[in-house]
């Protein structure tokens, strides 16, 4: 195989549904993307989204760089089942000197010693509970997006006190400690309102805060 080179290019190994998913999305944002498992099957499944995906039956230093995924700015590694090998890729990969590596974790143990070679780390099962059950305890089963300090973008519907009211009148920032950024109506999301944007029923508002005051907000704006 010969070396690929792509400064701006992203890897992942290990196509189960996770990695393939992850191939997909960032192959259809235009990303190039290097793509590598052990499974024939799977490999040619993902040639469909990138031309550089390669079966390697035995993961090694020579075999990645093989692939040119030392080349990568970031690399994934979806290989959260079997722990010692998610662990020996993780080591190879950071030592062939990756910018950034995300590690794949089935559990916090996993996780933590992902941690201490120095990838970041995902927990794709339990992320996913989380972020379903804070919808489900939401009760609007609207979207939202975790970042760092308990901060959260949040898309939350229209009712309550916030009805008829414009962007001026709701003074959310002030009583809640919250930004809107967006809010969508008839299926046309708007960044750029005035500050005379009049709310209606049916609209959904996206909000960035702190996930308390959000909380707080969301609740007065249901009742």
């Amino acid at each position: 195989m010969k070396k690929q080179h792509f400064p701006t290019s992203f890897g992942v190994i290990g196509l189960g549904r996770f990695g393939t998913a992850l191939v997909q999305t960032l192959a259809e944002a235009g990303k190039e993307v290097i793509a590598v498992d052990k499974d024939e099957a799977k490999v040619k499944a993902v040639r469909k989204y990138t031309d550089f995906a390669f079966v390697i039956e035995t993961l090694s230093e020579e075999s990645l760089e093989e692939t040119g995924i030392q080349n990568c700015q970031t690399v994934t590694i979806c290989i959260g089942e079997k722990v010692d090998v998610s662990v020996l890729t993780t080591m190879m990969v950071i030592k062939m000197g990756v910018p950034h590596v995300i590690s794949k974790a089935n559990s916090r143990e996993h996780g933590e010693v992902l941690k201490h070679l120095g990838a970041s780390v995902v927990y794709p099962e339990s992320d996913m509970a989380v972020r379903i059950g804070k919808r489900m305890i939401s009760g609007n089963l609207l979207d939202y997006i975790s970042l760092d300090d308990q901060v959260e973008v949040r898309r939350i519907q229209v009712g309550g006190f916030l009805e008829g009211k414009n962007v001026i009148e709701s003074d959310v920032r002030r009583r809640y400690g919250i930004n809107i950024i967006a809010i969508e109506r008839d299926h046309q999301t708007k960044v750029d309102f005035s500050p005379e944007f009049r709310f209606q029923a049916g609209d959904i508002v996206a909000v960035i805060g702190k996930a308390d005051k959000i909380g707080r907000f969301e609740n007065d704006i249901q009742e």
